[in-house]
């Protein structure tokens, strides 16, 4: 049978189709085992659960020992925000010492970050659907949540290292379909030689791509269209209304924070077809590239978090359809 082989198209970020091919086959037992020690790659029901809990005690932490907590966190996550948000109150928990950071922000065309009144922004998602659902006896003071603004973007780097002592406690982050942490995405922006094919491998964490801060970004297309599925924008494919750009933190971001959890769970509306079945792999197994932004959680004290579902081995479904 004669083979059938081809080149991907040229805008998608990482071409080796060596690198994919095999990783398709990965079994729960390979995707668990990772040559880092450092690096914890654990196929785990409830991801989402874990991550209140780990929030959740490092509050309580806070509270019980007066102490700051700073921590890194994503956007929109009512599911996530609702029950934390709860059990702070159901525990009477103080949040004074508490300074969240949300790890991004919408931005339109000419770069201008979207207000907090933005209804599909993350501002708006985390502030409706976190600080407003605290008992305000028990909320932290606003100006310990902060968010990306036109004000603070080029300091916002600066700002999560003075409030948590040169870095924050925790990030939290799940990856998009281009791979990206937050909005880290393989982008011009983050890699000012940008070209296709993911030739740059990153051995280190000396590599000069840690050195790189919060900023504004032009969204890969991947991006905009994993975002038209998501619930604030429909869940319709509406890749006309995502806009084209974001303000995000940097590597620089990353690589401080003292704490790193990542979860991978997605899938569309809880069945199992899902865009991040590959990436999933790709930052855990492939290489260390800016061209999947995910991947250098390799290099550092990680612990990642895979949906059993999105373990499942990649294969041809031939009699099933969208």
């Amino acid at each position: 049978m004669k083979e059938f082989n081809f080149k991907p198209a040229d805008w998608i970020p990482f071409q080796d189709q060596g690198v994919t091919r095999k990783l398709r086959s990965m079994t729960v037992e390979e995707i668990e085992k990772h040559p880092n020690p450092q690096f914890h790659v654990k196929v785990f029901p409830n991801t989402g659960g874990l991550v209140v809990a780990d929030i959740y005690a490092n509050i309580v932490a806070s509270d019980r020992e007066d102490k700051i907590f700073t921590f890194i966190t994503g956007n929109p996550c009512p599911a996530l925000y609702l029950p934390l948000a709860n059990l702070i109150n159901l525990n009477r928990i103080n949040c004074r010492n508490v300074h969240p950071f949300t790890m991004d922000e919408w931005a339109d065309d000419e770069g201008h970050i979207a207000p907090a009144s933005y209804q599909s922004g993350f501002t708006y998602s985390f502030l409706k659907y976190f600080y407003n659902q605290i008992d305000p006896e028990l909320r932290m003071p606003l100006e310990n949540i902060h968010y990306p603004t036109d004000e603070n973007i080029k300091n916002y780097s600066d700002l999560i290292e003075e409030t948590g002592g040169g870095g924050a406690d925790a990030i939290y982050s799940g990856p998009g379909w281009a791979g990206h942490i937050a909005f880290i995405d393989p982008c011009p922006e983050f890699i000012p030689n940008y070209r296709n094919g993911g030739e740059y491998r990153i051995k280190d964490l000396q590599d000069p791509y840690f050195d790189q801060g919060a900023r504004v970004v032009t969204l890969h297309p991947l991006t905009i269209a994993q975002n038209s599925l998501h619930g604030v924008f429909g869940c319709s494919g509406d890749i006309s209304n995502v806009p084209p750009r974001a303000a995000t933190i940097g590597p620089r971001d990353v690589k401080n924070a003292r704490r790193r959890i990542e979860t991978h769970g997605i899938t569309t509306e809880g069945g199992f077809s899902s865009w991040q079945r590959m990436i999933s792999r790709l930052i855990t197994h492939g290489p260390v590239t800016p061209y999947v932004p995910g991947s250098v959680y390799q290099l550092m004290e990680t612990w990642v978090y895979i949906e059993p579902v999105i373990a499942q081995p990649i294969e041809c479904l031939e009699l099933t359809g969208y």
